[in-house]
């Protein structure tokens, strides 16, 4: 399909929100054995229950490797379409297309830099040639056209947009020197405003801690809908994700989006901090070039790193107090969605969750 010449917002192009109508979702099959532990056995059967659920609502495409074709596609619901395609990891969200739409129900794609999170200075593996393909082959697939703005080094999870024009991402992993060292804040964020077709863009410092990402927003924050963000929080002072998560706080509760309306701010209060145990690290591949995965080493956790499908949440559980508290907020704060619990920890232990591991396509709309 053709790279466009042009950028979204001269032609009229736009990311839209999370919360909007999907045409399909995609994921990728985890089988990298420095990251999934005991081969990905127990990840994939976690995105299987994930995939189960999703197709309830809405298309399925599950991406693998030769190798697994037969057993991914043997374990995947028949309803789920399974591809093969050459990967480096699992995660679609941060390195697939940013797909776009416009009024007249059409859809395009824009594919971004991409270096496993930093690349030979603290990125999380090697090598990523085939990821960085990633974003290409499926905007082929599906018959879109594209924009290049492979420029800017850009993940999925480092950003949340309100579909109206407004981004919320944060500085240490957008203008981190492993990603972006060759242009400014102010380059970047004019990149953003083409390339996504914005107008506001809402700086946050840092990310969680313990985030190997460098701090990506989708577990800070996200989108309910225009104006309305769910927020990760913690009351105690002495939790080590208290601090960034009141800078964001202070950051979001001042700012405006790009409609000039104060932002209403639901918190949504964070699990315990997850450990990764000595059975689950000795599963693990031991790799120079993959992060690490010792014993002890802490997670970052939260509720914030959900999943939207058609008339639907997909929830992270941890066998936590805190799982059933942040279930009956969600319902209450989005009473025309099916809330559904998924026991997750496998993703965690992987560096993510759903959201990282899924990659939402819109639905394009004739208005």
């Amino acid at each position: 399909m053709r790279t466009i010449d042009s950028t979204p917002k001269k032609d009229g192009f736009r990311v839209p929100g999370e919360f909007e109508p999907r045409k399909q979702d995609w994921f990728i099959w985890p089988e990298r054995q420095d990251t999934w532990r005991l081969g990905g056995k127990p990840a994939q059967k976690v995105l299987v229950e994930v995939v189960k659920e999703m197709v309830r609502f809405e298309p399925v495409t599950v991406v693998c490797s030769a190798d697994q074709y037969e057993n991914a596609r043997s374990r995947l619901p028949e309803e789920c379409r399974v591809v093969e395609m050459t990967t480096d990891d699992s995660w679609a969200q941060d390195k697939g297309p940013f797909f776009l739409v416009n009024d007249k129900g059409e859809s395009r794609g824009v594919t971004w830099g991409w270096n496993a999170y930093g690349g030979l200075d603290e990125g999380l593996y090697f090598p990523w040639k085939r990821d960085a393909e990633f974003a290409t082959k499926l905007l082929d697939m599906e018959n879109l056209d594209r924009y290049d703005a492979r420029k800017v080094v850009f993940e999925g999870g480092a950003m949340q947009v309100d579909g109206e024009g407004t981004l919320i991402v944060t500085e240490n992993s957008v203008l981190n020197k492993n990603r972006n060292p060759h242009l400014t804040k102010e380059e970047i964020e004019e990149y953003f405003k083409e390339y996504m077709n914005l107008e506001k863009v809402i700086w946050l410092k840092d990310g969680m801690a313990f985030d190997e990402t460098d701090g990506h927003i989708d577990d800070v924050c996200f989108f309910i809908r225009p104006g309305v963000i769910a927020l990760s929080w913690t009351d105690d002072v002495n939790n080590p994700q208290y601090k960034p998560l009141k800078a964001a706080y202070d950051t979001l509760s001042q700012a405006v989006d790009a409609k000039g309306r104060k932002l209403e701010i639901h918190k949504i209060p964070i699990p315990d901090i997850l450990y990764i145990s000595a059975e689950e690290s000795e599963g693990i591949d031991i790799s120079e070039t993959a992060a690490s995965r010792e014993d002890g080493l802490p997670l970052a956790v939260t509720y914030i790193n959900c999943y939207f499908v058609n008339g639907a949440l997909l929830l992270p559980q941890y066998g936590d107090p805190m799982d059933e508290v942040a279930f009956e907020l969600y319902q209450k704060l989005m009473p025309d969605r099916k809330v559904v619990k998924i026991w997750t920890r496998e993703f965690s232990l992987g560096g993510g969750n759903i959201h990282c591991m899924a990659l939402q396509q819109p639905l394009p709309l004739d208005k």
